[in-house]
């Protein structure tokens, strides 16, 4: 079995967020299951430094203005496919934003190409490589779906996947014949969506099996209120939809090897998880106190995240007698106000702003309690993270967070197999409650420790999400055939 995946970004050569964490580990966990994963992806000035001695497989004499070539390479354990085609990526900024913060000005060219591309692959552009299936992450990779469908290709079944919905690629409708999309396509059952041209949208409606991060997301899109304007798509087409959780890398997320730590630790070594907590601390000019519980926030600082919920509920945080960690960035405002906050309470609230992997797996090391307020959240792998670490998870309750953190109620205690502690609505008021509980449990340091084993005995890695996926693959190849 021969999985084709094409995306935006793949951890560890380029990465924003977990799109790049399930393209980098998703490969190998499949590969237990018997899939073998070429992976696509653009070839930005970071992916092509690490390209070393690739092979050029096949050259564009034009793509998107100039030509361009694919170059096979295997990097980090990961079989690549690699465009490269400088005058879409080698530029600096991030992949889709210039340095000043916006979108780049061509991104549909940039994406347009990687998923024409993509459906060039599926089909055969390179013979030696023969693909069952073909999936395509995210908006990015949405137009491939429509490419095998209205460009004459014969390819293998499509698989769209949604890792987060409110990021859809929209462009205006006079780039459909640059983007080599014949006038047929610009229809509701096509690429048009609102007028414009819906990159993800296309991809919803001409993939043969759609994908979600979890399944409780799977459910909560099919509404008006979480559908984001493609609730009715996603009924029409429920019975192609699937929701499949992430799963944690669990060799690069692995405490009691994880070189980032300033202490490894294992269940039964939580008491080394205090170096961890100290070296977070002094990185955030926190008091090295103890007995305080530590409470951390490791996200992408946006509306998105319930961000500006916690800053709300920062007197709680200070009435409950907790110190708080912020790690991250994202929004200008909420950045200025994390600063302020910590500046007006030195040695309880501190920020780290940007973003720092040794300090986010210290966080989730050291952390009593990891927060996670989002008012939506596909999946998330901050709180598998979290419960693998030690960290009990605070989380609304949200897609992928119903579906991996056990609440702390009253049964789950009496049983024991809590991990974390949901609230709803994801309101202020409702994460104060979440707070204050969380306070009322970890009085109780023998109820508290309960949940922090039980979350790190939790299988939160690849290995069933894989499984799944295996199973989805084999079943779109046999009906194929």
């Amino acid at each position: 079995m021969k999985l084709l995946a094409v995306g935006s970004e793949i951890f560890p050569l380029v990465k924003t967020g977990g799109l790049a964490d399930v393209l980098g580990a998703l490969p190998r966990a499949v590969a237990q299951e018997g899939v073998s994963t070429v992976t696509l992806i653009p070839g930005y000035p970071s992916v092509i430094a690490e390209s070393g001695s690739g092979e050029i497989l096949v050259r564009f004499p034009e793509l998107q203005g100039a030509a361009a070539q694919i170059i096979g390479t295997r990097v980090a354990g990961l079989d690549l496919l690699v465009l490269d085609a400088p005058h879409l990526y080698a530029r600096p900024g991030g992949p889709y934003l210039d340095p000043t913060g916006s979108d780049w000005a061509d991104n549909a060219q940039r994406f347009g190409a990687l998923a024409r591309v993509g459906a060039d692959l599926a089909s055969g552009a390179i013979p030696a490589l023969g693909f069952d299936v073909v999936q395509a992450h995210d908006w990015q990779a949405g137009l491939l779906p429509a490419y095998l469908r209205y460009g004459g290709r014969r390819g293998p079944p499509s698989i769209m996947t949604v890792h987060n919905l409110a990021y859809q690629g929209q462009f205006p409708a006079d780039l459909l014949g640059t983007l080599g999309l014949p006038p047929e396509s610009f229809t509701i059952d096509g690429v048009e969506y609102f007028g414009s041209i819906g990159f993800l949208k296309a991809g919803l409606r001409c993939a043969n099996a759609i994908t979600t991060v979890s399944p409780s997301y799977a459910t909560e899109i099919l509404s008006p209120e979480m559908g984001m304007g493609l609730h009715g798509l996603f009924r029409e087409r429920s019975g192609a939809l699937v929701g499949i959780l992430n799963g944690l890398d669990t060799k690069i997320w692995d405490p009691a090897t994880d070189g980032h730590l300033a202490a490894r630790f294992d269940a039964h070594t939580l008491i080394k998880r205090e170096m961890n907590r100290m070296a977070a601390q002094r990185a955030a000019g926190l008091l090295e106190v103890d007995g305080r519980m530590l409470i951390g926030l490791v996200s992408r600082l946006t509306w998105q995240k319930g961000v500006d919920l916690v800053l709300e509920c920062l007197d709680t945080v200070r009435a409950i007698g907790a110190q708080f960690i912020a790690l991250g960035s994202g929004d200008a405002e909420l950045q200025n106000q994390l600063e302020r906050a910590a500046s007006a309470n030195p040695g309880m609230i501190g920020f780290l702003k940007g973003f720092d992997e040794t300090m986010a797996h210290r966080i989730q090391g050291g952390a009593d309690a990891i927060l996670l307020p989002s008012r939506f959240e596909p999946c998330g792998l901050t709180q598998l993270a979290a419960q693998h670490y030690g960290a009990v998870p605070i989380v609304s309750k949200v897609g992928g967070l119903i579906d991996t953190v056990i609440d702390a109620n009253e049964a789950a205690l009496s049983v024991g197999v809590a991990t974390g502690i949901q609230f709803a609505p994801t309101t202020a008021d409702g994460l104060r409650t979440a707070l204050r509980r969380a306070a009322n449990i970890y009085a109780d340091q023998n109820v508290w420790r309960k949940l922090q084993i039980n979350g790190m005995q939790l299988d939160v890695s690849w290995s069933v999400p894989a499984r799944h996926y295996a199973s989805l693959y084999r079943h779109l190849a046999n009906q194929s055939h």
